[in-house]
Order: structure tokens, then C-alpha cells, then sequence
């Protein structure tokens, strides 16, 4: 008797915590939560309509994600990143983020080229529509496709893992007007240079993404702790 095969399930259906966690990260993200601000169960609860008991544990995820610190005597609040922070993110994402990039140069297909296209058009679209969601969600699935492209899944379990806090950074430095080459052309030209499958090129186009990236963000900081301080004085 031949066993019968399963089909693989391509898109597994979210669950409800799934759900959640999608939105609440995506708040976090877009700054409708401020870093700082409490995240109270009960207002949460209605909002959502969902129980405690899934607040809770999406708050523990998101916790993990480093988008949420629990302080003792007064619960869960959104976290900041620093700037020390910041600038370990950034290193950690020019290792690897450059190194996916070669490779996804060196090993490039037309199948993948087509599909960097495609989310980079999906990227360019959530612009003109100025949806944080859909670039938060476009920004993932083009990098995705970039270190799959390179054979790199432990490194993108990595960048999963910081997903949140690098997520924050670049909605902080993308759309931002004080850079020297606006966000989306950088990835235009990263994309151009896995797609011609010239690995050095995109090895300088990704550092010179983030090195842009940095400044900005380098900027940003002054800025918040230049207000600090004229709040303060």
C-alpha cells in the first residue's frame, strides 16, 4: 500500500496571536505607540477584541523582540533605542547584509532577479502611497529574497530576531529628507547590482545604503537630545 502524499502548505493561515503580534508591532513601528507610553491590558483587550491571555503573550514576544521593556511597578512600555544601540544594529546589519548581497550576486538567477523586482515595486508603491505597513512589509520581503538568494537562513534568523528594532530605525531613516540620496534609491541600486550579478558592487551599494542610513539616524539623535535638553533648561 502506497502512503499518500502531503502537499506542502505554501501560506500556513495566521492564527489570532499571530494576528495581534502582526498589529501591535506594526503600531510600534509606526509610532502610534511612543517609546515610553504604557501598554495597558485592558484598553488593549478592547481594542482589539481579544483576551487578555493573548495581550499577554504577544507582549512577552514583542518583549523579545526588544520593541517592549517590562519595568518593575509599572509594567510593559514600548522601548527606546539609543544610540549605542543603534549603531550595533547598524554594524551587525553591514556584516551581514553585505555578505548576502555578494552572494545573492554571485549565485543570481533570472527567477530571482525577478523576484528582487518585484519587491522592490512593492517597496516603491507602499512610498507613493506613504504606508509604513506596507514598507515595513515590502523593506522585509525584499531583504528576505536577498538572503535567501545567498543561501544565508541563519544569518536571516538573525535579522528576524532584530527584525523590530532594525524595522524602527529604518522607518526613522527611510522616509527621512535630510540625507544625501533618498532611501529608495539606495535599494534601487542594490537591487540593480545583485541583479547584474556584480558582487562588489553590491557589497559598495549596501554600504553605502547604511553608511547613509547611519548618518541620518546620528542626526536624529542630536536632534532628540538637543529638544531634551531645551525641554529641561
Amino acid at each position: 500500500m502506497t502512503t499518500p502524499r502531503l502537499t506542502k502548505i505554501d501560506h500556513p493561515p495566521a492564527t489570532l496571536r499571530d494576528m495581534v503580534q502582526e498589529r501591535m508591532r506594526e503600531a510600534i513601528i509606526e509610532g502610534v505607540f511612543q517609546p515610553g507610553e504604557r501598554l495597558v491590558e485592558r484598553p488593549l483587550c478592547d481594542q482589539l477584541g481579544v483576551s487578555r491571555t493573548v495581550i499577554r503573550e504577544t507582549i512577552r514576544y514583542l518583549e523579545a523582540e526588544g520593541l517592549v521593556e517590562i519595568l518593575p511597578g509599572r509594567g510593559p512600555i514600548v522601548a527606546s533605542i539609543t544610540r549605542d544601540e543603534a549603531r550595533q544594529i547598524y554594524d551587525i546589519r553591514r556584516m551581514l547584509e553585505t555578505a548576502a548581497a555578494e552572494n545573492c550576486a554571485r549565485n543570481i538567477t533570472s527567477d530571482r532577479a525577478s523576484s528582487l523586482h518585484g519587491a522592490l515595486e512593492r517597496l516603491k508603491q507602499g512610498f507613493v502611497d506613504k504606508t509604513p505597513g506596507s514598507i515595513f512589509r515590502a523593506t522585509s520581503d525584499f531583504y528576505s529574497e536577498i538572503f535567501e538568494g545567498a543561501g544565508h537562513h541563519v544569518a536571516w534568523d538573525v535579522v528576524q530576531r532584530l527584525n523590530g528594532r532594525i524595522s524602527r530605525l529604518r522607518m526613522m531613516t527611510l522616509t527621512a529628507t535630510e540625507r544625501d540620496r533618498p532611501g529608495i534609491e539606495h535599494i534601487e541600486a542594490i537591487c540593480s547590482a545583485i541583479q547584474s550579478g556584480d558582487p562588489s558592487a553590491a557589497r559598495r551599494a549596501v554600504e553605502r545604503h547604511l553608511d547613509d542610513a547611519a548618518s541620518v539616524a546620528e542626526t536624529l539623535f542630536d536632534a532628540e537630545e538637543g529638544l531634551g535638553k531645551a525641554a529641561h533648561s
